[in-house]
């Protein structure tokens, strides 16, 4: 939408229809610092007690004031002024890779430095599967295979019984206790 950068009331609009709430976060990105539509976005975030943070490309911006926490990645002027897509939209994307990264160790979905949640759609994903449950365990690839499908085609299922040699029954039961954390479901 042309203009929408600096329509403040579109910015709760939009919070409102996605049915944001206090048990949300919103994470506001302008490289600038100030764009109204993401300041407005996180004032209303926060006036109905949501998590906030903010990711801006300058010391001191002005989004920064309204986040509980705030990232500011200093990125200098951009080789074409005014291109906000090159070095500072390069930043703004690592830091989301950090935050998504960390988000993903948080809620259970890596063990080891394995993504163990993959939900393997297709062939491709299913041949990952398997080559993450065989680094985990230290099995062979017919092993890793057989627990794949005892397992019903859940990898942390698979690496539960694996490791503690047990049932899909007794794996799966470790993991609804340890709120699918293998690391927990292992002791």
């Amino acid at each position: 939408v042309e203009g929408a950068e600096d329509n403040e009331e579109l910015a709760v609009k939009d919070l409102q229809s996605i049915g944001l709430t206090a048990k949300d976060t919103v994470i506001g990105i302008a490289a600038s610092g100030r764009t109204p539509y993401v300041i407005s976005g996180l004032r209303y975030a926060k006036q109905i007690g949501a998590t906030t943070g903010s990711i801006a490309c300058n010391k001191g911006a002005e989004i920064s004031k309204y986040a509980d926490v705030s990232v500011e990645v200093e990125t200098g002027p951009e080789i074409l002024t005014g291109s906000t897509r090159l070095k500072a939209g390069t930043a703004q994307k690592m830091v989301l890779n950090m935050i998504s990264t960390a988000s993903m160790i948080g809620i259970g979905k890596v063990y080891k430095n394995l993504m163990v949640d993959v939900q393997a759609t297709n062939f491709k994903l299913k041949e990952r599967a398997k080559r993450i449950i065989m680094e985990a365990t230290d099995v062979d690839d017919k092993t890793a295979a057989r627990y794949y499908e005892a397992a019903r085609g859940h990898v942390k299922t698979a690496i539960v019984m694996i490791l503690l040699q047990c049932s899909y029954e007794e794996a799966t039961e470790r993991l609804q206790k340890a709120n699918g954390f293998v690391r927990q479901a292992l002791q």
